[in-house]
């Protein structure tokens, strides 16, 4: 009768599992927990981590047994179908109200299956003869009988659930009283979903139902698995007292023995069940970083490192050397008494060096620290680029996003100030410089012996003696030396000021440039790069849990 409420599936002859996937697997697990350290939920690492233990002891084991668990709750009749399966009463069967205390094994077959029991630590084991009815279809299966899981006793509820985490196959064996009873399917059945080729469901007893209550039975048993995640698990009813459906049962457990992958089966099934649990921990992508936040950080971190005073410094840095150079030389001594712009913020002697020998100079750049509203702006980009990174991401990725995007003040400044320092803000010396101090001071000499010759005149003239200075168009040569130096002097004064505004803002473009090149490399190397890092374990993270969950 039991046959026709048995579902047509192919559980069994689902392809291989091999020892070589579940490595592949457990090691994408592995990394998984590696690259997400810190980030993923601590109770289910800690589920992993146990998980990767079991699966290297599972697979560590010698030999090709197949354990099998009766699994049900307090009056289901396990044991009695485990006494029909092994055809003798090995399961003793409590008088007032059966419960079974510890786990017994029932072997089949001469493959040493002592290293196995020892490590699902079951200390009742009973050897089923060769002569025995259905030995030789059962060759290689270990029979569990455990514990009720719904017994008073904690222990005994304790015990039933570690076996049951490292059983190879699972028979729940309920009743049309308890099947659909929430201890069943809460705890035990929608936590093996996606088990289905290693889980079998017993419904006993049935010889108190008529047929179309078997199945209504059935039926509404098929719902409440599919509910749990199990929709293609197999069903079969049966009366264990009166031996209806056991051969069924006792032939289903052969094929799926007689395929020596149960192991494996169930390890696979518990890996991917693991890694799409993890996979909650992670987003299904990582977020699309926006440009446009980047240019606000670099503006705002610009701000924050003084760019903008040290380019103005620049520029009139450039001025005031090119008055040094260009300028009446008679004056320039009055330059030389302010202070070079550049040297009063430190940066007068880096002019060329590399940012790493910048970090070695001695001390600091005078720059000023940056102002209340500069912190505050380089706060706000700081956390709008946290922010756009971050975006759909759980939360524990999400704050170590944040963190990454958030250096401390400090260090950020640091970074700055040295990249500052590390910038060439000086070029090469225009050779217009040079052309135009060497006019300066031929025009220079030309009033001084201008002067000199007027005096030494002047001095000829008070002695009484008379020299006549040559003259150039009625005009003493001398007066011309004078005139003529110093009008050609205070000209190309002027026309050097105007060579030296424009080369000044030139030369503070450049410095510019550079300067928001150099910031820009501070935020890729304390922010942007932080930021990708914890994104790119993230990916690594996600990938390695869909690999294993595959």
């Amino acid at each position: 009768m039991s046959n026709f409420f048995r579902r047509d599936d192919t559980a069994t002859a689902d392809r291989a599992v091999s020892r070589a996937e579940l490595t592949s697997r457990g090691e994408a697990l592995a990394e998984a927990l590696r690259s997400g350290a810190g980030r993923l939920p601590a109770d289910q690492v800690a589920q992993t981590e146990e998980l990767l233990r079991k699966v290297d002891s599972r697979t560590s084991i010698a030999g090709s047994r197949t354990v099998v668990v009766l699994a049900g709750a307090t009056g289901s009749g396990k044991s009695s179908l485990f006494n029909a399966l092994v055809a003798e009463p090995v399961s003793r069967i409590g008088a007032r109200r059966p419960t079974t205390s510890v786990p017994s094994a029932a072997i089949w077959g001469d493959e040493p299956s002592g290293e196995l029991l020892d490590w699902l630590k079951v200390g009742a084991r009973h050897q089923v003869p060769p002569t025995a009815r259905r030995a030789e279809s059962l060759d290689g299966l270990v029979l569990l009988d455990l514990p009720d899981f719904d017994s008073r006793v904690a222990a005994h509820r304790a015990e039933a659930d570690r076996v049951i985490g490292l059983a190879d196959v699972f028979i729940w064996v309920t009743d049309p009283q308890k099947y659909a009873d929430a201890v069943l399917h809460d705890d035990y059945l929608k936590r093996l979903a996606g088990h289905n080729t290693v889980t079998l469901v017993v419904l006993n007893q049935i010889d108190r139902l008529t047929r179309p209550q078997v199945a209504a039975c059935v039926d509404d048993l098929h719902r409440l698995l599919a509910a749990d995640g199990l929709a293609d698990a197999t069903i079969i009813p049966t009366s264990a007292a009166r031996g209806i459906g056991v051969d069924d049962v006792a032939g289903t457990i052969a094929a799926i023995v007689q395929e020596r992958n149960a192991a494996e089966q169930r390890l696979l099934a518990d890996l991917r069940g693991q890694a799409r649990t993890l996979l909650a921990g992670v987003a299904p992508d990582e977020p699309a970083l926006h440009r446009s936040d980047d240019a606000k950080l670099n503006e705002a971190l610009a701000r924050a490192a003084g760019v903008p005073a040290v380019v103005s410094a620049v520029e009139r840095d450039y001025r005031m050397q090119s008055v040094r150079h260009g300028g009446w030389p008679f004056t320039r001594w009055v330059h030389q008494l302010r202070p070079a712009p550049l040297r009063r913020l430190g940066l007068d002697k880096v002019g060329g060096m590399t940012r790493s020998e910048a970090k070695r100079a001695l001390g600091r750049s005078s720059m000023p620290p940056p102002t209340p509203a500069a912190r505050a702006a380089v706060d706000l980009a700081t956390r709008k680029v946290g922010q756009a990174a971050s975006e759909g991401l759980p939360a524990p990725w999400a704050d170590a996003v944040q963190d990454a995007a958030t250096p401390s003040d400090r260090h950020l400044h640091d970074a700055l100030d040295q990249a500052v320092l590390g910038t060439q803000l000086r070029e090469r010396t225009p050779i217009w410089w040079t052309v135009v101090s060497v006019l300066q001071w031929i025009f220079a000499a030309a009033v001084i012996v201008g002067v000199l010759w007027l005096v030494l005149l002047a001095a000829l003239g008070f002695g009484q003696i008379h020299v006549s200075a040559p003259t150039w168009i009625g005009i003493p040569i001398p007066l011309w030396l004078v005139v003529g130096g110093v009008l050609a002097g205070l000209l190309l004064a002027l026309l050097s000021r105007w060579f030296a505004a424009r080369g000044a803002r030139r030369r503070a473009a450049h410095a510019d440039r550079r300067l928001r090149k150099a910031v820009a490399g501070v935020a890729a190397e304390q922010i942007h790069e932080p930021v990708a890092r914890v994104l790119r374990e993230h990916r690594h993270t996600r990938e390695a849990l869909e690999s294993a969950a595959a």
